[in-house]
């Protein structure tokens, strides 16, 4: 790897077109050395656009290659799992997107398979690591703002026009709970470093076809240490733009994010404590990909501890509940 990383992306629709590929092709330490994706008009239009030198329709083609050393799987979420085990059983380093798969078992066989083959699984989470959320991530880690007690988030997207798996519940595991609100919900839990959940009550609007996603969610979620979590998120919003915030309570303190805002009571009094140069110049969504592909070249190469991703069955637990919750109109205790 002295040349850098040689990896390959698999999957080439928008997300690896406006973060994966170009931030790869720019990355000091990464070599991006093929595309697969079935489409293989668009695979070569973008090889040719960022110099990739190969382009695969076969994804187990691309597997037999000896010029890999990772790859990140971007594509439709029911085929993480199987496109994870079977990169992992060829040896190579995997970032997969989220979610790692759309059950709590293949989770855990992609985690155990990662073991086994002595290989760095890392799942896709790009808001750990936006500047503006590791900055409040300091804040909340050093008890500047006491306990944390609440989180309120949500995504109210105006116009919907994803693409066609996305729609079907077989292939995308959800609607816009997965799309915008898994996201969500990873962030809090990562933040709240993971507490237990004890209840969840949910509701959703679904289409009446079978196989249809949900538009809407709201979610109401509660745990041991006293956090409650509310998420709230549609793709069908009618509004004059769209909405996205995370808001964090806490016994001494609160926080928002986009822009960061932090306040802290000192002396009996409610401060603006937010920090200088919070907001970056770069997008905070091109700046948390490059960050996350940064770190995952850092733990192949040993420069970063590596963590399996263990937290993801936790979090796949709750999305379970929460969908269950919503499909039976009632409470679900864990």
């Amino acid at each position: 790897m002295k040349d850098g990383v040689r990896i390959a992306v698999v999957g080439t629709g928008a997300i690896a077109q406006l973060t994966h590929i170009p931030v790869l092709s720019k990355l000091r330490g990464a070599k991006l050395v093929a595309l697969c994706d079935n489409d293989a008009a668009k695979a070569r239009a973008l090889a040719d656009r960022f110099d990739v030198p190969d382009v695969f329709t076969d994804f187990e083609e691309l597997l037999d290659s000896d010029e890999l050393d990772a790859v990140i799987i971007a594509t439709p979420n029911h085929l993480h799992e199987p496109h994870v085990l079977s990169a992992l059983r060829k040896k190579l380093h995997v970032l997969c997107e989220r979610p790692l798969s759309l059950s709590t078992r293949g989770i855990e066989r992609c985690i155990a398979a990662a073991h086994k083959a002595d290989r760095r699984l890392v799942v896709g989470h790009n808001h750990r690591f936006r500047s503006d959320v590791q900055a409040l991530d300091q804040f909340i880690r050093n008890a500047e703002l006491g306990q944390v007690t609440s989180i309120r988030a949500g995504s109210l997207q105006m116009k919907h026009t994803a693409d066609g798996w996305r729609n079907r519940r077989a292939e995308s595991g959800g609607g816009v709970f997965l799309e915008h609100g898994f996201p969500l919900l990873d962030l809090a839990m990562w933040l709240a470093d993971g507490p237990n959940p004890i209840r969840v009550v949910s509701s959703m609007r679904r289409g009446r076809a079978a196989g249809s996603v949900e538009d809407a969610m709201q979610v109401f979620l509660e745990c041991d240490n006293g956090l409650v979590l509310n998420i709230d998120v549609s793709w069908s919003y009618v509004g004059s733009e769209d909405r996205w915030w995370f808001e964090v309570h806490a016994t001494r303190g609160s926080a928002r994010l986009a822009p960061l805002r932090v306040t802290k009571e000192l002396n009996g009094r409610a401060v603006d404590v937010s920090p200088s140069g919070a907001a970056a110049r770069e997008s905070p969504f091109l700046q948390s990909y490059r960050a996350e592909i940064a770190h995952f070249l850092a733990v192949i190469n040993g420069e970063a501890p590596y963590e399996p991703p263990t937290d993801q069955v936790l979090v796949q637990k709750v999305v379970e509940a929460i969908y269950k919750a919503a499909d039976d109109g009632k409470e679900f205790r864990f």
